[in-house]
């Protein structure tokens, strides 16, 4: 005890009243007036300082610190948002690759007529690809309000393993009926409907604003990054085990990243028990007050600006086309070149998985390209917007003319490899236009315009499995995927036409609340006072009345100071007044003059 005592005072007076620079060697660099070591931490951890939102650690924790060697703690919480976003695009594959083996309809234009567990018809499959956008659609909006509300990181844990359990749950609804896979699909999505509002709320707390870009692009990389893997891995297990593995593989993978998630990612960088006091201070310190101003609540959110706002619905119809476009790849490229070119399903997987691919190295080289642009003030914000969204559809819908002529398998796949990777630039014009036009409000608009989008995620099965009826006529199954991409290069055309017209990077005038009416003060020079000589004499500072008989009483002291502002300190100059006692009857004295 002695020698630790000793080793407490030494490093007392090393350490006390010295500054410490905290640096962080890519951004910022803060001072922070360092304690002596009898005021700090007493961890172990000389660089943890003390927080009041700090949790002890817990049972776990003091086995295995929760923390990734070689990543600081904002990053861990990106990285695992990434995955967890693969897990769930990947979810989105399994049934558009199982479905090529449990119904009857793969490779029957070459005379496969393999017995299989499903005969399903037109309208069921339809049914069953649309349902996941029924549910998808109701939670957007109140996603965000739920991450404002409730820690952001547990809404997106829950809403990802909830939807895992479900995609394990699948295979049994299937022996039960196309009713019951209907109801879980719809479940999937309303619980992974809360996912990206949610991730928003992530970043609102543990994202510096010079790295909020590239912590958000980081995380929602895993959307593409997710069918770059689901659909050749769903082909795979597809072809080699059953169609029932991928909903299993899929389903424990998500089971077992939520474990990882509880244990690495806290609400906020204040909550985690090992964060270094380096990263927190720079959390912390770059946010400010941002990460504790109230998020904007139902009623007083300007609804009725969104409704009458161009640029928003410039961004809902930008949303709707890419989803339309999305949605057809995600759940129709399989089937295509299936149907088109009779590929096996393992190798329409990883075909379909190049341009996705292409696509995700793509979206932060056009984030850093915008950025540039705006930040060298060579283009306008509203400029920068609409060149990389409308180059980006342009350039998908023209490829996607050129897919519905092609002859080759080979020729088919570098053109559309190139369609959808050119589609990646436009992330950064859209879907960012929310936190230019309303930061305040960038959560809600995001959660409203994916919520509408969604919509053509909902039509797009119905619609395509119609035009796509006579898969077993390889000449009328030619011509209905021509038609397919022309509208999908249609709904493309009218995106672009509208976003130009009516898109800006502005901010909105209604994008900020208005400021509550302050009645304006008066100056010192002209505030209502009190003179120590009044114009007029006070009530009691004339002589007594006739007939008072009590002395009067002795002056009061001078005023005090008249202080402005202050309801209790008055300068007014008051005196007491002379209070008359009762009267009593009068009475004749006697004889001898007394009474």
């Amino acid at each position: 005890m002695q020698g630790l005592q000793a080793a407490k005072e030494k490093a007392s007076g090393l350490f006390a009243n010295k500054p410490l620079l905290f640096k962080n060697a890519q951004y910022e660099n803060f001072h922070v007036e360092q304690k002596g070591y009898d005021q700090m931490y007493d961890g172990e951890d000389l660089e943890t300082p003390p927080s009041p939102d700090r949790p002890p650690p817990r049972q776990i924790d003091k086995y295995v610190r929760p923390e990734c060697p070689c990543l600081s703690a904002r990053y861990t919480v990106a990285l695992l948002a990434c995955f967890g976003f693969s897990i769930m695009f990947g979810m989105r594959c399994n049934m558009s690759m199982a479905k090529l083996k449990m119904v009857g309809k793969h490779n029957a234009s070459a005379g496969d007529h393999t017995e299989t567990p499903f005969n399903w018809t037109v309208e069921v499959e339809s049914s069953i690809d649309s349902s996941y956008f029924a549910g998808y659609l109701i939670t957007q909006v109140p996603g965000g309000f739920f991450a404002s509300m409730y820690p952001a990181n547990k809404i997106f844990g829950a809403a990802i393993v909830a939807s895992c359990l479900f995609n394990m749950a699948i295979p049994g609804a299937m022996s039960v009926g196309p009713a019951a896979v209907v109801m879980l699909k719809v479940a999937q999505g309303f619980v992974e409907g809360v996912t990206y509002p949610s991730c928003h709320g992530i970043w609102r707390v543990w994202a510096p604003p010079l790295e909020r870009s590239r912590l958000a692009t980081l995380a929602f990389c895993g959307t593409y990054a997710g069918i770059v893997i689901g659909m050749p891995l769903s082909g795979l297990l597809t072809d080699f085990i059953s169609w029932q593995t991928p909903f299993y593989f899929y389903g424990v993978s998500g089971v077992i990243w939520y474990f990882a998630w509880l244990w690495l990612v806290f609400e906020k960088p204040s909550k985690h028990p090992s964060i270094t006091g380096k990263e927190l201070t720079y959390i912390e310190q770059s946010l400010g007050t941002a990460a504790q101003a109230a998020m904007p609540g139902f009623w007083n959110t300007p609804w009725k600006a969104f409704a009458t706002s161009p640029p928003v619905y410039a961004i809902i119809v930008a949303n709707f086309c890419r989803t339309w476009n999305f949605c057809l790849l995600v759940i129709f490229q399989s089937a295509y070149f299936s149907t088109r070119f009779n590929m096996k399903i393992t190798e329409s997987g990883f075909v379909g998985a190049i341009p996705h691919l292409i696509m995700t190295s793509l979206v932060p080289i056009g984030g850093m390209m915008a950025d540039y642009l705006r930040k060298n003030n060579i283009m306008t914000t509203t400029n920068v917007r609409k060149l990389f969204n409308c180059g980006g559809f342009g350039l998908e819908a023209f490829f996607f003319v050129l897919t519905a002529y092609a002859d080759n398998k080979y020729v088919a796949t570098i053109e559309l490899t190139l369609g959808v990777a050119c589609s990646g630039f436009a992330i950064s014009g859209y879907n960012v236009n929310h936190l230019d036009i309303a930061p305040r409000y960038a959560s809600i608009l995001m959660g409203l315009s994916n919520g509408i989008g969604t919509i053509a995620g909902f039509i797009v099965p119905i619609v395509i499995d119609y035009m796509t009826q006579d898969k077993e006529n390889l000449e009328k199954a030619i011509t209905e995927w021509r038609a397919v991409f022309l509208v999908g290069a249609t709904v493309h055309f009218i995106g672009i036409t509208f976003y130009a017209i009516f898109a800006s990077g502005e901010l909105q005038p209604w994008a900020e609340p208005t400021p509550p009416y302050e009645s304006p003060m008066k100056s010192l020079d002209h505030e209502t006072t009190f003179t120590q000589e009044p114009s007029a004499p006070l009530k009691g500072t004339e002589a007594p009345a006739y007939g008072a008989i009590a002395a009067p009483p002795p002056r009061p002291p001078a005023p005090q100071q008249h202080v402005p502002n202050n309801p209790f300190v008055s300068g007014a100059f008051y005196q007491a007044e002379p209070v008359q006692p009762p009267a009593q009857d009068y009475q004749e004295p006697s004889e001898d003059g007394t009474y």
